[in-house]
């Protein structure tokens, strides 16, 4: 009778987790694609919500004190504002006020340009670009090394279709023909 029960509730084991893989399947190979308008929406809120403007957006004073500058939405830094070396303790780093340069161990570092203008921003840049540039910390997804402060290595963690996403809503703001300066490597102690 003992071994009868166990066949029993092994049989019902073994049929449980073949009727449970059976629907974990059904319920991925169902899972529906999202549209266009879905993607660049889902994009949206995640670019709003990451902080991007905080660095990619040139920020102005406004009546209320320091705000992003939206008439430069996403351009990065201004290709024409400098701010001067500053000669920095050991292991400390600073930001520009309008917030898109900065200056530390790692040298000098401008928030890039965003927007689709396709000889200034990412208007060249395909989707597998851009998720490698994320992935991977890499310029165009395969170039330098993406620097500090632009925190990559957070936002590498993000699902393929979040990135998906916030590439499909770059793709739709306003192209801004602005080139932001290149990264300017430390200086050798020596030269100073």
């Amino acid at each position: 009778m003992i071994k009868k029960l166990l066949a029993v509730a092994g049989l019902t084991c073994v049929l449980a987790t073949a009727a449970g893989c059976d629907r974990a399947e059904a319920t991925t190979s169902t899972a529906k694609t999202p549209t266009t308008a879905e993607r660049i929406a889902r994009g949206k809120y995640i670019v709003n919500t990451a902080g991007c403007n905080d660095c990619h957006t040139p920020w102005k004073m406004g009546e209320k004190g320091p705000e992003p500058d939206l008439t430069r939405f996403l351009s990065g830094h201004p290709e024409k504002l400098r701010m001067p070396k500053v000669d920095l303790p050991p292991g400390h780093w600073m930001g520009a006020p309008y917030m898109t340069e900065f200056q530390g161990p790692w040298g000098k570092t401008y928030a890039m340009n965003l927007t689709p203008d396709v000889n200034t921003g990412i208007g060249i840049w395909t989707e597998d670009m851009f998720i490698r540039a994320i992935r991977e910390g890499r310029h165009m997804g395969q170039s330098r090394p993406i620097m500090p402060p632009m925190p990559w290595t957070v936002y590498r963690n993000l699902n393929d279709e979040d990135l998906k996403s916030v590439y499909a809503f770059l793709r739709t703001i306003p192209a801004v023909h602005n080139r932001v300066p290149e990264y300017e490597p430390p200086c050798d102690p020596n030269e100073k």
